[in-house]
């Protein structure tokens, strides 16, 4: 059992995105942004109307209240033959399309992927919720384990704790959960309650709907955090919007009332992301060099096929011999690399290039350090032992974009050399430079905001709505003005 580490959830929330924090030992471990524009479809259930069956393609299209029709295909309309997180396939010899859907029948479906192009949302009539530890499936009577959860011990202490926690010898459409390796009779049994509770406010729903409509859309950030996240290890959560605050009471009140007591809202006079370090350590987050404190210093590249992490021993020398010297280094470069990873949210390949050591005993130290570093990851991790070369290989589960991705884009100047932040990343800094002039000066008459011409664009454009309500709620004027002298990452505000 890896080393539980104390930490801290720090939620900034505004109408233009929600940001969440993870503090561990009070440095930022992880990141979360969710922007309402760019939120997707996937885990919603609707209750749709078939609108055309297609006997050729053994599907149908369903109306779901979208733009486009969503794609059911049969076999995501037949039953299911096991239940685990690998692909579940069909019991049923019966792949007729005809024979389980007809036109205007009404199904309650959740979507599985997210249009695309021309082509609407794909879609399945097994529902199925997740909690921290579980996966329920109403439409089954089965209980069963992760195929990738491989400890044969583990699994069956997991699948006797389950069946102690329902307290019933049916079988039950459950599916526990790989990160479930370790979970206590106490934190099932607290899943199952969630997930009874959130199933019942469902179907109540879904039996008033009127087809096509949404019935329940998957749970935004901060409440995902908060089935997901919180657990024994985290001390506080802390949300700096009380609406946010009071909406999130309630819903830990009614579905994980023991989270409660960490509950707060935090209303100091400095931005939570400012008071806690964040948004510094969120711009060090996007620079491909990493600085240790030893001297030496991590190299990160990322690229559509892999990541890779050269470390070098910069600057430190060390006060003994060069192998010394290097073991050191490599050390500290594990323990800073497992942050990065995490910090980055960096996803799929990652080849790390280790300086090279010739003490066997070093590299077995070393290999055993970025284990226990990895181990604190929410993220799975695999690692390969040290190569001949000094490399290497590991791979970590794609959970959503990195960082990066998600608040830069290819620079247009340089040709996809490097990235440079969007402008929508830049304008959203402007609204929360502007929100500290407001509370640092608050005799000033109003703001001037100078900036590039397409940085002004977009504010005009794409976000008038929040400018005037940043305006209303400070109750003094925004101006905007255009320097072409200003790149794109410049950008300054005046008190007017």
């Amino acid at each position: 059992m890896s080393y539980a580490v104390k930490s801290e959830l720090l939620v900034n929330v505004s109408p233009f995105e929600i940001r969440l924090a993870i503090m561990e030992d009070g440095l930022l471990q992880e990141v979360h942004i969710e922007r309402p524009h760019s939120r997707g479809l996937v885990g919603n259930i609707y209750k749709g109307k078939v609108a055309r069956v297609l006997p050729g393609m053994q599907a149908a299209f369903v109306d779901i209240g979208l733009e486009r029709a969503g794609f059911l295909h049969v076999s995501d309309v037949m039953p299911l033959r096991k239940l685990d997180e690998e692909p579940i396939e069909s019991t049923h010899p019966d792949t007729d399309v005809k024979k389980w859907l007809h036109e205007g029948q009404e199904v309650l479906v959740q979507v599985l992927k997210d249009p695309l192009g021309t082509k609407g949302a794909r879609l399945t009539t097994h529902l199925s919720l997740a909690s921290r530890y579980l996966v329920y499936m109403p439409d089954l009577l089965h209980v069963g384990v992760s195929v990738r959860l491989e400890n044969e011990k583990e699994r069956e202490r997991l699948q006797a704790l389950l069946s102690k926690a329902l307290k019933s010898k049916e079988p039950q459409g459950y599916i526990i959960r790989t990160v479930a390796e370790g979970a206590t009779e106490a934190e099932l049994t607290k899943d199952i309650a969630f997930l009874t509770k959130w199933w019942d406010a469902i179907s109540q729903q879904a039996k008033k709907a009127k087809a096509p409509s949404l019935v329940h859309e998957d749970l935004p950030l901060i409440k995902r955090c908060i089935r997901d996240m919180v657990n024994e290890n985290v001390e506080k959560l802390r949300v700096d919007s009380p609406t946010a605050f009071q909406e999130l009471e309630k819903f830990v009140k009614e579905f994980v009332p023991d989270v409660l007591d960490k509950l707060s809202l935090y209303d100091g006079q400095q931005p939570i992301f400012d008071m806690y370090n964040v948004e510094a350590e969120l711009e060090k987050a996007l620079e491909r060099n990493v600085a240790l404190k030893s001297g030496g210093y991590l190299i990160i590249d990322q690229t559509e096929a892999m990541t890779t992490v050269d470390v070098n021993t910069g600057g430190f020398v060390g006060t003994s011999n060069l192998e010394e010297t290097i073991f050191k280094t490599n050390l500290e470069a594990a323990q800073a690399i497992g942050r990065q990873l995490r910090l980055r949210n960096l996803g799929g390949i990652i080849i790390l290039d280790f300086i090279d050591m010739n003490d066997q005993e070093h590299k077995q130290q070393l290999m055993s350090t970025l284990e226990k570093v990895l181990a604190q990851d929410h993220a799975r991790t695999n690692i390969s032992e040290i190569s001949s070369l000094g490399l290497v290989q590991m791979t970590r589960k794609r959970t959503q974009e990195s960082l990066s991705q998600q608040l830069c884009e290819t620079c247009p100047h340089c040709e996809g050399r490097a990235v440079v932040k969007t402008v929508e990343t830049l304008c959203y800094e402007i609204f929360r430079e502007i929100l500290r002039e407001a509370k640092a000066y608050e005799d000033a008459a109003g703001f001037m905001v100078l900036a590039a011409d397409e940085l002004v664009d977009w504010l005009l454009n794409e976000s008038p709505q929040w400018l005037g309500e940043l305006e209303a709620s400070l109750n003094r004027p925004i101006k905007l003005k255009r320097d072409a002298n200003y790149s794109r990452e410049q950008y300054d505000i005046v008190l007017l």
